[in-house]
């Protein structure tokens, strides 16, 4: 091995050392503000495992972690992803204006008022000037909008996705929103933690 490859391997080692202890750094020093962060939004324990579970689950970390633009984000495109689901598991085409759909939900009992409304805010929470990156992200308050959209979020998920134990079995309260399986089983994203 030339002298050159050793210094490199060195140089790697120390690279990665250095790398594990800021990032322990970082970890220890804002750990409770973290546990803080996960506790205040009383998420869904329990999820449909559809394919925007894993999305809404990374947002939860994300603002747990203190990624609030991020966190924004994501909850945007869940937001998105869920309504699209009830839609379409509710035989309605999505196409319309999302005020005007989030009425038509209220109007058939798909969702309450209450749910409509936090979809409506999530859509509401300068997503276009998000999503384009337009100069108007410099002054949003991203810390306060992501509570308020992840808060929103899972009041929108504990509509759809509530559920019971019922000996042992995942009851959920509305099976539309479920893949229940020929044999009773319920495919579910759990995020206890």
């Amino acid at each position: 091995m030339s002298k050159n490859n050793k210094n490199s391997d060195v140089q790697k080692i120390m690279k990665r050392a250095l790398i594990k202890e800021d990032i322990q750094a970082s970890v220890e020093q804002t750990l409770n503000k973290r546990i803080d962060r996960y506790l205040e939004i009383d998420h869904q324990g329990i999820i449909g495992n559809h394919h925007f579970a894993a999305a809404s689950s990374e947002c939860i970390n994300l603002y747990r972690d203190g990624y609030y633009i991020s966190t924004v984000m994501v909850s945007q495109a869940v937001n998105e992803g869920i309504i699209k689901f009830v839609a379409e598991r509710n035989g309605i085409k999505e196409n319309k204006e999302h005020d005007k759909l989030m009425g038509e939900f209220v109007q058939k009992g798909i969702f309450s008022s209450g749910c409509a409304e936090s979809s409506r805010r999530i859509w509401g929470s300068f997503r276009n000037d998000v999503h384009h990156m337009n100069p108007k992200v410099a002054s949003i308050p991203f810390q306060q909008l992501a509570k308020r959209n992840l808060q929103d979020l899972a009041i929108i998920e504990k509509e759809i996705f509530g559920t019971d134990f019922s000996n042992g079995k995942l009851v959920p309260h509305n099976s539309k929103y479920w893949d229940v399986q020929k044999d009773g089983t319920v495919p579910s994203f759990l995020r206890f933690l």
